[in-house]
This record gives structure tokens, sequence and C-alpha cells, in this order.
């Protein structure tokens, strides 16, 4: 299928690795003609711009910053120009009950997420509005919808951008541009490990547990990276043209699964 994306031009946030770095190379090989790509870490950076030019004969640009820090995303915005699609994926609020993360984690994990995805949206909207076209892509995740109390600063956090991105998106397409987001379950990452492991330590008492936490997950894993890239790019694609202002779930029905018993 021709998704359409041939000589668009793409900025992805948090492209280091992961869910970022996988939907950047989706990108890459639907033949975009630049990506742009941000995170904190300059060498992990280097390293993706490197295999995607290689691999594919793709122009990437790459911007090591700090998108927690509110300035920065006007200034990331005034560097890399123009954007046909932006990816908000930077950020990681971290995993506990309300006992256990205190204020200045919980204000950590939402500056780089939700006032990161924020600030991306306000700077590339007002350029995409002028133009009459784009499309904004916010990676949100399912704590949004399955409300969860060893995760109670994501699950916050996620329904606030879920509501942003719906308030966004409603009105967006009046202006020729499309705002949506995606919210993916557990997905195979370091992140997942390292949240697993905390959630493992609190009710087991033994961090090294935590691969019983996947064994009970839909189809007895987690999502790859691959495929939230996949639903991703098509979103941001000619295909998916009428799509703006909902969240499409990736996370093999877990939200879902609402349960008398």
């Amino acid at each position: 299928m021709d998704l359409g994306l041939d000589g668009k031009t793409v900025l992805v946030t948090g492209a280091s690795k992961g869910i970022g770095e996988a939907t950047a190379e989706v990108f890459a090989r639907e033949g975009v003609g630049h990506l742009h790509l941000t995170a904190r870490s300059a060498d992990l950076l280097e390293a993706v711009k490197k295999r995607l030019r290689k691999r594919y004969n793709v122009r990437v640009s790459t911007y090591a910053l700090d998108l927690a820090k509110g300035a920065n995303a006007k200034r990331l915005v005034a560097e890399v120009g123009d954007v046909d699609v932006l990816i908000n994926n930077a950020g990681a609020i971290p995993a506990g009950s309300i006992e256990a993360i205190d204020e200045k984690a919980w204000r950590k994990g939402w500056d780089l997420k939700v006032f990161g995805y924020i600030n991306m949206t306000r700077e590339v909207w007002l350029a995409m509005k002028a133009r009459g076209q784009g499309v904004i892509v916010n990676d949100i995740g399912n704590g949004g919808e399955n409300w969860d109390f060893n995760y109670v600063a994501g699950s916050t956090g996620n329904a606030g951008l879920m509501a942003f991105t719906r308030a966004m998106g409603g009105v967006s397409m009046d202006h020729g541009v499309r705002i949506l987001g995606v919210n993916p379950g557990p997905v195979a990452t370091e992140r997942l490990v390292t949240m697993l492991k905390r959630r493992a330590k609190d009710q087991f008492g033994d961090p090294d547990r935590w691969q019983e936490f996947v064994k009970g997950l839909p189809g007895g894993r987690a999502a790859t990276a691959q495929e939230v890239g996949e639903l991703m790019v098509f979103l941001a694609s000619d295909r998916a043209a009428y799509i703006s202002g909902t969240i499409i779930t990736i996370d093999g029905g877990i939200a879902s699964r609402r349960s008398i018993a």
C-alpha cells in the first residue's frame, strides 16, 4: 500500500530508542524526504542517524535537547522549520503509587511528556494552521483509559493528553490539520522492564520476578515497538486522511477487559 509519504518532512521526538526509533525507521522505509529526530542523548541519536542513512538513504537531521524545558520546543521548531508530520513521543512518567511518587518526580515526568507534548503541539500547530495542512500524532498510553493505582502519575497525565488531543483534533480539520493519538499498552522496551521490575519489587519483594507480569498479557507478550510505529506512520499518512480528534488503542485488548468477575 502506498502511504503517500514520499518526500514528506517528519519530526519525531524521543527518537533515540524504543517506539520513537522504531517509528523513525518506518518513516524512513516509507520514503520520507527528511527526518528530524530529537532526544536528550546525542550519542544515541547519532547512531540512529547513521543506521537509517545507510539502510534507507534518507536525509536525517538530529537535535540533542531536553523538551522538558519549554523554551526548547520553540527553539527546536524554529531550527527545524515547517514539517508535514509531528510525532510527539518523548517522555517517561515514572511508575508507582501516590506514596511512592513525590511531587518532584511527578512534575519532572509531566514536564517532559505532558507539557512537552503541549508545547510542541502549540509551536507546530500554528505553522500547520497557517499553511492549511499537517498531521500531529501523540504517543500517549493506555494508562489514560485503563487507570492504574500503581501508575497514578502516568494514568493521570495520559488522561490529560487524551483530552488535549481530542480537544485539538476535534476542530483542527477545519484548518486542514489532523491531530490524533495512539494509546500503546505494554511495549517490549527497556522502559517496560524497568517499570515491571519496580512493580515486582513492590508486589513480590523481588524485582527479578518481573517476567511474571508479561505472561499475563494478551497473547503472552507485550507489543513490539515496530507494531506501534507502524500504526503511527499509517495514521500520519494519506490513507488516514479523515481521522482526527480520536485515540487509537494498541494494547491487545487490555483496556477492554472490563469485567465484574
